[in-house]
């Protein structure tokens, strides 16, 4: 799925839900200042209803939810391991943003989680996942689901996925909200991390509100 290349009722719909959650954030804190300061002036995402209770299955068929993640903060991108483009883009830039952000903060990223759920679990199986995020992490973790444990994760979380265009060879592609969330260490939406502006964007956000 090229950028360049979504369907209009795709970009409409993701400027809705980039409309609907923005909040004012007229500065941030530096990296050095995060903490106190970033609480005092509040997060760009406070207050979203975005996020909430899943119930998924990692590499090994293990069942996952959300609160076992409670206590760290969490990036969570939805995607499908068989897009040609934006998706690996946006898992790259990011991890290499967080890792950036591990060597000036290595005890704050501690503290960070990666997550990609897929959309397309008809083709994602629980292996396929999980060879994904390793492809690009050892601490990203992959989940999958049935239809309907993918859809009511995607619904929490606002974001929009159906089936795209057949490519040749038989497969398809799958349209989705090209989102990078972080949520907090009690599973509260905190902001969206910049992955097209880069991974050195990311790292920039990710000292703003990783406390």
């Amino acid at each position: 799925m090229n950028r360049d290349a979504m369907p209009s009722r795709y970009l409409k719909y993701t400027a809705a839900i980039v409309a609907s959650i923005a909040l004012t954030a007229c500065s941030a804190p530096s990296e050095d200042s995060a903490g106190s300061e970033t609480a005092q002036m509040g997060a760009p995402l406070e207050g979203a209803d975005i996020g909430g209770p899943f119930e998924l299955v990692n590499k090994d068929g293990e069942t996952v939810v959300w609160d076992d993640f409670e206590g760290k903060y969490r990036i969570v991108y939805f995607g499908f391991t068989y897009c040609p483009d934006i998706c690996p883009n946006d898992v790259q830039r990011t991890i290499r943003g967080l890792n950036m952000f591990a060597q000036r903060q290595p005890e704050r990223a501690s503290r960070v989680q990666p997550i990609f759920i897929s959309v397309d679990p008809e083709r994602d199986t629980p292996s396929i996942v999980g060879e994904f995020a390793a492809a690009f992490s050892d601490n990203l973790i992959g989940l999958t689901g049935s239809h309907e444990q993918v859809k009511q994760a995607a619904d929490n979380f606002r974001i929009y996925y159906e089936r795209g265009q057949d490519t040749p060879g038989g497969g398809y592609l799958v349209d989705h909200s090209a989102i990078v969330y972080l949520f907090g260490p009690a599973g509260e939406p905190l902001a969206t991390l910049p992955a097209d502006q880069g991974p050195e964007a990311v790292a920039a956000e990710l000292a703003k509100w990783v406390s």
